[in-house]
């Protein structure tokens, strides 16, 4: 079985086709996924989803795009909010110079109080990286030094410097449908040197659809090819593929649980 560990089934064009998305996803043998916050004051949206399936779990976070509006939202108001059964992960937060929809420091200081509730809680923080490669690998640096916390370096697209430096942290990375496209050469390498313990796959859905889907609006269930890619680069089975990955999910996300609640 497989697990999706990035989704936003809270997105409008996949809560139109929700319970389709959940029987395909069973059809993909994909066992279970994670809807992931992009803005805490829409929690209680995300906490309804994962209340509603058994194999669905959710985090709770700010998107580094809109950091600026979120921050009245203290470290110790992700750890209680956390708390809630279904709560799986912090996140997502991190850096995302690309677009600069925040201000730069904005998202830094977002970024800082995300990893203190990963800290203490010992739940992942989800990190979003995008075109900050330097930035986030310091950021990591300066606060692993304060003090350990899960995380994982989710929809990788970065450059192989911040791969090890994650990697060397103790962090995990998950390979998104973008590890499927031709010009990825970067992010192919970073799934073929990456420890087979320290991997997950994800689809990022609704974005980032893996070939041969691109173009089309993404789904947890299409997180099958990406598993069928990484098998491809290491040159291993499928299925132990499927077995590491979701041993690894279980294992960052110590919290989840398939079969019973929480």
């Amino acid at each position: 079985m497989l697990i999706d560990s990035h989704c936003h089934l809270d997105f409008d064009v996949l809560a139109a086709d929700r319970a389709g998305i959940l029987a395909r996803m069973a059809e993909n043998q994909v066992a279970g996924c994670v809807t992931i916050s992009t803005r805490v004051h829409r929690f209680d949206v995300i906490t309804s989803i994962a209340e509603a399936y058994d194999n669905v779990w959710c985090s709770v976070g700010t998107h580094p795009h809109n950091a600026h509006e979120e921050l009245d939202i203290s470290a110790e108001d992700l750890i209680r909010l956390a708390e809630h059964p279904r709560c799986v992960a912090i996140g997502e937060a991190g850096l995302d110079y690309h677009y600069d929809y925040s201000p730069r420091d904005a998202q830094a200081e977002g970024f800082r109080r995300h990893i203190a509730a990963a800290r203490e809680t010992g739940l992942p923080l989800v990190i979003h990286a995008r075109s900050a490669d330097d930035d986030v690998a310091m950021i990591l640096k300066e606060e692993m030094a304060v003090g350990a916390f899960p995380f994982i370096l989710h929809c990788f697209s970065s450059g192989l410097g911040l791969a090890r430096t994650g990697l060397d942290l103790g962090g995990y990375i998950s390979f998104s449908g973008i590890v499927t496209f031709k010009n990825a050469a970067e992010v192919q390498e970073a799934a073929r040197i990456a420890p087979l313990d320290r991997i997950l796959v994800e689809t990022d859905a609704p974005y980032l659809a893996p070939i041969p889907h691109r173009g089309r609006t993404n789904e947890p269930g299409f997180v099958r090819h990406t598993a069928e890619m990484v098998s491809e680069l290491r040159g291993l089975s499928f299925d132990a593929i499927a077995e590491a990955t979701t041993e690894n999910f279980f294992r960052l996300f110590s919290k989840a649980k398939l079969g019973g609640r929480p």
